[in-house]
């Protein structure tokens, strides 16, 4: 195609795992050349064996490899790499890469060092996106400087609240508090937390929404300023703020509703004038208002599903936006159902307790509207160093009904032995009634009991 002679040569992938992978198979197939980074103790994964080059950029520690910041830029221009794609996680979200990988005249296949610092400062991107026009949650504008004015807000707010870390995500640094009482005890429990995992303990507060669906919007911008949507994403099933399940269409969406978030999405994009692809995030009432949550300026892990029902290659849409590429404008609807079930190396009879170690037989499930992304074989060792996700499993078809009796069946014949996985978490959620009937919210996980294990 005439674009391609704009394109990059050769793309370094800064991550590992299933994206790294699933960024590599893209790139192949638009006759781009790539280079893989691993650390020691990734260096039989998959990622390292498919991408053209690899080089190892440092021991099993992450601080040490997968967030060294020197080692990936020096395996970027020893290999002759000019763009990179951080993938998710590490440091897709982080602006000082971005900014070196720009100083380094290598391309940075994400957003820019502004935008990265604009959406990731939770207090700012909501101040943005109420110059925007886009619905927020009540609550305090901006920082909360000390505890006596996060008492006026919270009075003002009206109870219960939620704090937040303004540097924070994956659930760090958040306390819901139902009265005042409760109030000094959650400022001090969550600025220390956000202080030990992000060395930030700014915070925020927003008016707690009852019964809330997490529901999300991808988006698509180009360089001109032009964005697009590709419509929702239901990411309500969560367990301590981290998503297990997704599914899209949401089946608590309306036509109605979907446009009005698509719209909402696609003007916080083009106030802000985003680069790549992205996601608006949402929370949603019981009554179907929504409110801005958050933007992650990345790719997320749970992007093949609306690839699935808008036919559409995310990866490739990135790739081709850093290149200067313009997108088309159109907004996406999906035309199919598809649901994602995250597997992780986890023992769901034990607490979620992870569960590192050599995988003994592996069966991966197929069929029709069947996709498996994973990184994982039979003699694979998973490394206790990194996040516990092995597999997503996904499955499409042309109802929600027919969508989750493909996974019942897709979950059945996914065999994972020599350690513990969340496959029979999900075959249990599939039969959940509440979640059967589409009735859930971001409580579901809270009362929940997993039945006994089937004797072996």
């Amino acid at each position: 195609m005439e674009f391609y002679n704009i394109m990059f040569k050769k793309i370094l992938i800064a991550n590992r795992g299933e994206i790294a992978l699933r960024v590599i198979r893209t790139c192949k197939e638009m006759g781009i050349k790539t280079v893989a980074v691993y650390s020691t103790a990734d260096a039989e994964s998959l990622h390292v064996r498919f991408a053209d080059e690899a080089v190892c950029i440092g021991p099993a520690p992450s601080s040490e490899s997968y967030l060294k910041i020197s080692n990936i830029i020096a395996a970027a221009e020893i290999t002759n790499a000019d763009a990179i794609h951080p993938g998710y996680g590490f440091l897709s979200e982080n602006a000082k890469f971005s900014k070196i990988c720009e100083e380094h005249n290598i391309k940075f296949i994400g957003a820019s060092p502004d935008m990265i610092d604009r959406m990731g400062d939770k207090a700012m991107a909501k101040s943005t996106m109420i110059e925007a026009g886009v619905p927020c949650v009540p609550g305090s504008e901006g920082v909360i400087p000390d505890f006596p004015t996060c008492k006026k807000v919270a009075k003002e707010t009206g109870y219960p609240v939620m704090l937040k870390a303004s540097a924070g995500g994956g659930g760090k640094g958040m306390r819901a508090v139902w009265k005042e009482d409760e109030l000094e005890d959650a400022w001090e429990s969550a600025r220390q937390e956000s202080r030990a995992a992000f060395g930030n303990d700014d915070m925020y507060m927003e008016k707690l929404i009852e019964e809330p669906r997490h529901i999300e919007i991808q988006i698509v911008g180009d360089s001109s300023g032009k964005a697009c949507h590709l419509s929702e994403r239901d990411c309500s099933v969560q367990r301590r703020h981290q998503k297990l399940t997704e599914e899209t269409p949401s089946p608590f969406m309306t036509d109605k509703l979907r446009k009005q978030m698509g719209t909402a999405a696609v003007k916080a994009a083009e106030y802000i004038k985003y680069e790549g692809a992205g996601t608006v995030e949402f929370l949603v009432d019981k009554h179907r208002n929504f409110y801005f949550m958050e933007m992650n300026t990345r790719i997320q892990v749970e992007h093949p599903i609306t690839e699935q029902v808008v036919d559409f290659d995310l990866i490739r849409e990135q790739i081709l936006v850093a290149a200067g590429v313009p997108i088309s404008g159109k907004n996406y609807f999906p035309q199919l159902h598809s649901i994602e079930c995250r597997i992780n190396a986890e023992d769901p009879y034990n607490n979620f307790r992870p569960s590192p170690g050599r995988i003994t037989v592996l069966h991966a499930p197929g069929g029709h509207g069947v996709r498996l992304d994973t990184h994982v074989y039979a003699g694979y060792i998973i490394p206790p160093n990194y996040d516990s996700m092995i597999a997503k499993l996904i499955t499409t078809a042309q109802t929600r009904e027919e969508a989750i009796s493909k996974m019942k069946r897709a979950l059945d014949e996914f065999v994972i032995e020599g350690v513990k996985t969340t496959i029979p978490f999900h075959r249990q959620l599939m039969d959940d009634p509440r979640y059967v009937k589409g009735e859930y919210t971001t409580a579901l996980m809270n009362d929940w009991q997993m039945n006994e294990p089937e004797e072996e």
